[in-house]
């Protein structure tokens, strides 16, 4: 693997990772706001991260790439309603679809079949995070200013199982 489309892994795994620790900033969000099953349903997202950079990481072994990890940055701790945060969620996931989009590109160029196969699984499931995060935006549009929409749906995104705990539930 060329060393520009390696640095580029590296890049994508520090995305993931970022990813997954902006997601359990949201778990924590909806646990202080009581919305358990919006912590649930952030849970499960970040666990979907993680499992993402463990993807990248085990192809990267698997290709002999050394894995360079680099710090995660601060996300955002708080917003100002259960819908600012899942447009926030929706903006991050256009936001890591572009990024796949572009090391899918790298990888072409560069001449690595095999990473751009590797990556058509990236970008197969980027379409649906972002239509699972954009479903989410469009109910909480249509539920505002009903608090018993708000309360339904917090149920409903409790159903989603997270795998394991991410952040312990108060």
């Amino acid at each position: 693997m060329k060393a520009e489309l390696q640095k580029a892994f590296n890049a994508q795994i520090n995305e993931e990772l970022f990813s997954a620790y902006l997601y359990v900033s949201m778990v924590n969000y909806f646990e202080e706001q009581n919305l358990k099953g919006f912590a649930s349903w952030m849970q499960a997202q970040a666990v979907e991260e993680l499992t993402h950079a463990q993807k990248l990481i085990a192809y990267l072994h698997e290709r002999g790439v050394a894995v360079k990890l680099e710090a995660i940055g601060k996300p955002e701790a708080t917003w100002k309603s259960p819908l600012a945060a899942f447009e926030a969620a929706y903006k991050h996931e256009c936001y890591i679809s572009d990024c796949i989009n572009k090391l899918y590109a790298l990888a072409t160029k560069s001449g690595d079949a095999a990473a751009a196969i590797f990556l058509s699984w990236f970008i197969t499931e980027q379409v649906e995070e972002e239509a699972s995060v954009d479903e989410v935006v469009q109910t909480l549009k249509l539920a505002q200013g009903a608090p018993g929409a708000l309360f339904m749906l917090n149920r409903e995104l409790g159903a989603r199982s997270p795998g394991i705990t991410i952040a312990p539930s108060a």
